[in-house]
């Protein structure tokens, strides 16, 4: 079972239920999200986008560092993980609606560290030093960005996409 499905499972329960709840017989160890709860979730915010519009802000840095983009990025707005369709949803309705898990604050927290490893790559590379640029990008950068592909496809399929 993956890391976010231990905390976002949909279950079908009667209408009079809470939209959230501890399963009793998996020993209180998972929320269970209903399934309109969990609908209502999906109608805010796109996974697969976010993942797409990841893996591209990914891609967009390995172009820039191996000379084959000419596009100039700001590292100082690249750092601000709140302006990118999903920083604004986890910062805002994402962290209203399941803020309280811990799961969450993880997925906020590793999604903050890439744009923090992002903007020190264009950093790195804008001051003419492409190896230290090429090394952030292939280890740290990388790893959070793996992190934060890895929770979003676990929230996805705890959400039941």
């Amino acid at each position: 079972m993956g890391f976010f499905s231990r905390f976002f499972r949909i279950r079908e329960q009667d209408s009079s239920s809470p939209e959230t709840t501890w399963a009793v017989e998996d020993n209180g160890s998972e929320l269970v999200l209903d399934e309109e709860y969990a609908s209502m979730l999906m109608t805010e915010i796109d996974i697969d986008a976010a993942i797409i519009s990841h893996e591209g802000w990914r891609l967009q840095l390995q172009d820039m560092v191996h000379g084959r983009s000419s596009e100039v990025t700001r590292p100082e707005r690249i750092c601000q993980d709140d302006r990118c369709d999903l920083g604004r949803w986890l910062n805002g309705t994402g962290q209203a609606r399941l803020g309280h898990y811990p799961a969450f604050g993880m997925l906020v927290a590793r999604h903050r560290y890439f744009h923090q490893q992002a903007a020190a790559v264009i950093t790195c590379f804008q001051a003419g030093d492409q190896t230290q640029a090429l090394q952030l990008l292939n280890g740290r950068c990388r790893h959070a960005s793996n992190q934060v592909l890895l929770l979003l496809k676990e929230l996805k399929r705890g959400m039941g996409q």
